[in-house]
């Protein structure tokens, strides 16, 4: 009896131990960690607003930007950095060009100074990698190009590199004019009339990402792009919303159910995509191979297992490529139309340019590449409504980042936005469109800070798709150019929101005439 009450003492001593043990780490993480953080990066002149126990500073992010998106804005304002990130906007005003607030009890130090940010993304050291994404946006971009790291990024990377070089990209250009043309044969019917151009360059993209990448059509993938929309509406509902580790295996939010029946519709779609282009492998030419689809399929019949790509993996890239390949373009046309419809005289120089190079024959790879006009307004619109407002890189040692000493797992927050918005960089007109401060390129518009131009990320992470994009948008805008002049309707509302990207919440309305 008493060798059995010592042992119930002993398990009741051992249960309150480990019981302590995981008090204390948690009270460690969500307390004496966070404010020894914060002292810390104090000493070294970094401040911000004051971490608070559990939900560090998520309240005040919430309210802010539900104030500052809450309703229109007045007029035809560019100004849009105070209103898409208002804590950012608010903090670095208050608190100077680099500071830290919280994410619970995560540390984000936001870096705005172009020269730290350039060592950040150049990551020569690897020191500063992606961070590790979860929740909601795991479950829209999985583990594919723009979230992987390390030996996975680069084989995708080296994939995804010969599926958009530049010989496939001029095979891709009659698929991009064919896809525009479907588009604006649907327009003759708004001649003279109000349409609404960013649900219209929405299915175009799709359109040109499903041909050129997958081989398929827009109403293949259909119900892909509707289910990833709507992961996208989940992701950005809950991207400040603190979650507790071990919590949501017992009490899902409807949010979160929701979410897990898109992530396996997206999948099952995909799969099906990949089943029937496994099926019809053998009846189509080589072009079919050479896609983007065509040539993960082929990583998955590698025989060194290090680069041998599962089927898993290959979903996780299919979303990725689904969603940037659409979202970022349709994004970048619906503003640039939107700039082009109030101020004439840039459409006008512009529609010269195009029909000087193309008359009224469709646009050809060599002669896009001599677009200065239609490049410098992409760039320009790029600059003001920069498609990503944010990007995040993580440390998981203490390193050196210019003068400062980071402590491990500091999240790093990079604006775009707030740079291409600083009228330190770019003069006093910041906000107003001026597509000529890009006449003799990146450097000088920049006044040689290349870092403080980031549409596209910047370092060995740019987006793949870049010169992708480029091409769809110059072809897109050239042809209608040389069918149309457009005016802003006086229906639209200007409300930038950002729903994962920035863009415009009621949509952008104009009247087509007929050239």
């Amino acid at each position: 009896m008493a060798v059995l009450s010592s042992i119930i003492v002993l398990v009741a001593f051992s249960f309150l131990i480990y019981i302590l043990f995981i008090l204390s780490k948690l009270l460690n993480k969500v307390w004496l960690n966070p404010i020894r953080i914060q002292y810390m990066m104090k000493l070294q002149g970094i401040k911000g607003p004051s971490y608070k126990f559990l939900y560090g500073n998520t309240a005040e992010i919430i309210n802010m930007r539900k104030e500052s998106m809450g309703k229109a804005m007045s007029n035809m304002d560019h100004n849009i950095f105070p209103r898409i990130l208002p804590h950012v906007h608010t903090w670095v005003n208050i608190y100077g060009s680099n500071f830290l607030y919280w994410i619970g009890p995560q540390a984000q130090l936001v870096v705005t100074e172009p020269e730290l940010i350039k060592e950040v993304l150049n990551n020569k050291d690897g020191n500063y990698p992606k961070i590790d994404i979860e929740g909601f946006a795991k479950k829209l971009l999985g583990d594919g190009l723009s979230s992987s790291k390390g030996e996975k990024w680069a084989n995708m990377r080296q994939v995804a590199n010969h599926a958009f070089h530049a010989e496939s990209l001029r095979n891709m250009v009659p698929a991009m004019i064919s896809s525009v043309e479907m588009m604006l044969e649907k327009w003759r019917e708004h001649e003279g009339n109000e349409i609404e151009v960013f649900e219209e360059f929405r299915v175009l993209t799709s359109e040109v990402i499903s041909k050129t990448a997958f081989g398929s059509s827009y109403l293949e993938g259909k119900n892909i792009f509707d289910m990833l929309m709507k992961l996208t509406v989940l992701v950005s509902r809950n991207v400040h919303k603190i979650k507790f580790p071990g919590i949501s295996r017992f009490m899902k939010s409807s949010d979160e159910i929701e979410s897990e029946k898109l992530e396996q519709g997206i999948r099952d779609c995909i799969v099906k995509i990949i089943a029937q282009r496994e099926q019809h492998r053998n009846e189509r030419d080589e072009s079919f191979r050479s896609d983007f689809l065509g040539k993960l399929l082929q990583a998955n019949e590698e025989t060194d297992r290090y680069k041998r790509m599962s089927i898993e993996a290959i979903v996780d890239e299919c979303k990725t490529f689904y969603f940037a390949g659409h979202e970022t373009t349709t994004s970048l046309l619906a503003w640039t139309v939107l700039l082009l419809a109030t101020n004439e005289e840039w459409q006008d120089s512009a529609r010269q340019e195009v029909t000087g190079l193309f008359g009224q024959t469709n646009p050809n790879p060599d002669a896009i590449a001599r677009l200065k006009i239609i490049n410098m307004i992409i760039e320009e619109s790029l600059r003001l409504y920069p498609p990503v407002p944010a990007v995040k890189r993580k440390v998981f040692k203490e390193v050196q980042l210019g003068n400062l000493t980071l402590p491990p797992n500091t999240e790093l927050y990079i604006s775009p936005l707030a740079l291409h918005h600083d009228p330190k960089i770019w003069g006093e007109d910041v906000h107003l469109f001026r597509p000529e401060r890009f006449s003799e390129g990146i450097v000088k518009a920049t006044k040689n800070n290349t870092v403080a131009f980031l549409p596209f990320g910047f370092g060995p992470r740019t987006c793949v798709g870049l010169s992708f994009a480029m091409f769809e948008a110059k072809i897109t805008l050239s042809m209608i150019l040389q069918r149309y002049r457009f005016t802003l309707s006086p229906t639209y509302i200007h409300s930038p929101v950002q729903l994962f990207m920035i863009r415009p919440q009621h949509g952008v309305q104009v009247i087509l005439h007929k050239i």
